[in-house]
This record gives C-alpha cells, structure tokens and sequence, in this order.
C-alpha cells in the first residue's frame, strides 16, 4: 500500500511564492494577513504598504461600494466565485482582478486568488469605443477635429481591414509590443508632435508597419487605440480624485483644446466629464 505523502511547509511556501496568480490571506478586520510576490508585482506596492492600510483603500473608487458589500458576505459565509472588480495600482493605473474567496468563519480569515484581467478587460473596452468612433459620421468628426488629433499620412482604404471582432488574448510577444506602444504615447503624451511619424521612429518601423501592426493584433487604427489610450489616461486621472476641473483631466490625456475633450467625452462614453469631478 502506497503511503501518502504529506506536502512539508517548504513546498507549501514553495508554491505560494511562485504561483503567478495574486495570492493572499485576508483578515475579517479587513486587512490583508499574508500575500505572495505576485501581488507586490501586480499593484506595484511593497508588501510592507500593502499589509499595513485597508484592503479597500487599493480598490478602485467605482468599485468601492460594490466591493464592500461582497466582503460581507464573506463575514457571512458566503463564498465568491469569479468576482471581477478593479485595484489602482501604486502608479495609477487600473488593474482588473478576478476573485475566488473562500471564508473560513472559524479563524475569521479569507483565502483568496485572483486573475490579472487587465488585457481582456482593456480589449472589450478597446472594441467598445472603437466601434464608437467608427460610428461617427463625417459631420461629427469634422466637429470634434478627430482627424486633426494625430497625423493620418496612410488611408485605411489602403490596408486589407480585418472586422474579426476580438475573441482571444494576443500572445505574450504581442501584449509585449501592445504595453511599448502604450509606454510610447504616455511618455509623449504632451507632445505636439506626438503622431504616427513619431510613433513609428520610437518603435523603429516604418509607418506602415505600425498601421498593420496594431490592426492585426487590435483590429483598430493606430489613431484610435492613441485615443483610446488617451481617453484611459483621462479616467485614471480622474479616478484618483486629485483634480478638479476638465482643463487639468485633458491636459493630463494629451487634448490641448478643453471643449474638443469634453465633446470627445460625451461622445464616447454618454456622460459629461464634469459630472465625474
């Protein structure tokens, strides 16, 4: 009869340590008790910051609310199951996380993993915009200036379109050459000239490469994923509820021209920009 063997603490710790999902042991007071690497690397917070403050002073604002109520039903018993909801990490930025949590009422703890889902919740929202800038017709972009925004030296006519909508997650070398781009246009954001031209100079490819290259792996323009991107920017600046009035949110996302943003805005996403500050 084969023994069973018991795993020793070291392979136990072994595993928490390596696993690349976010790991965690959470008190019912609402703090974090232990955390694996992942979590430090994901948010950006040493685990020193993030065991000392409440878990939900990392959780989104827009999430606060929603997320406060699911941790009482963990203080109740109740178990979550791919619960989504988003942390801002210590740069700012928004990082979407899918939540299994199981309580253990008897030592008042929760154990909980959780998924990075930044890229598949940044893709579905890269499709939704997307498809509203397409939707504008001539009038509306003449008025919002769009094609004055980033230079346009190549015509979309010119490019086989792909309409394939996004199912899949782009591979690790294409999510890799999607976060350069990214880091490209925020680093330049407040560039005058921060167009295709340069874009492609930055990246070292021709523009015409770049235009196939994020039509491939994005199924967009590049001129539309900058303004996603921009439009990102604009929501994680006023997410961090730091300022005050439209001027500084579209200065901060790279619009020199208030009124052009908070049309942009509206357009977009259905609601005034000044509502949200």
């Amino acid at each position: 009869m084969q023994k069973t063997v018991e795993p020793s603490t070291f392979d136990l710790e072994y595993f928490f340590d390596l696993s690349p999902d976010l790991l965690c042991i959470a008190g019912y007071d609402g703090y974090f008790k232990k955390i694996n690497p992942a979590v430090s690397a994901t948010l950006g917070y040493s685990n020193e910051e993030l065991m000392s403050a409440p878990i939900n002073s990392f959780v989104h604002p827009a999430d606060k609310e929603r997320t406060a109520q699911r941790r009482d039903g963990l203080r109740k018993g109740e178990a979550l199951l791919r619960f989504e909801n988003r942390y801002l990490a210590k740069d700012g930025t928004a990082v979407w996380l899918s939540w299994t949590s199981i309580p253990i009422e008897r030592d008042r703890l929760v154990f909980a993993i959780a998924k990075d889902i930044t890229y598949r919740k940044q893709f579905e929202e890269y499709e939704r915009i997307s498809a509203i800038l397409m939707r504008l017709n001539s009038d509306q972009i003449q008025n919002l200036k769009i094609g004055t925004e980033v230079n346009q030296p190549i015509k979309i006519e010119d490019i086989s379109k792909q309409t394939t909508p996004l199912t899949n997650q782009p591979s690790e070398s294409d999510q890799a050459w999607l976060n350069i781009f990214e880091t490209t246009v925020r680093k330049n954001i407040s560039r005058h000239d921060l167009n295709l031209n340069f874009i492609s100079s930055e990246l070292a490819i021709s523009e015409r490469q770049l235009f196939r290259q994020v039509n491939r792996i994005m199924h967009v323009t590049p001129n539309n994923l900058i303004r996603i991107i921009r439009l990102q920017m604009a929501w994680e600046a006023i997410a961090t509820g730091k300022y005050k009035t439209i001027t500084e949110i579209s200065n901060i996302a790279g619009y020199n021209s208030r009124a052009y943003f908070k049309k942009l805005f509206e357009q977009v996403y259905g609601i005034d920009v000044g509502e949200l500050i």
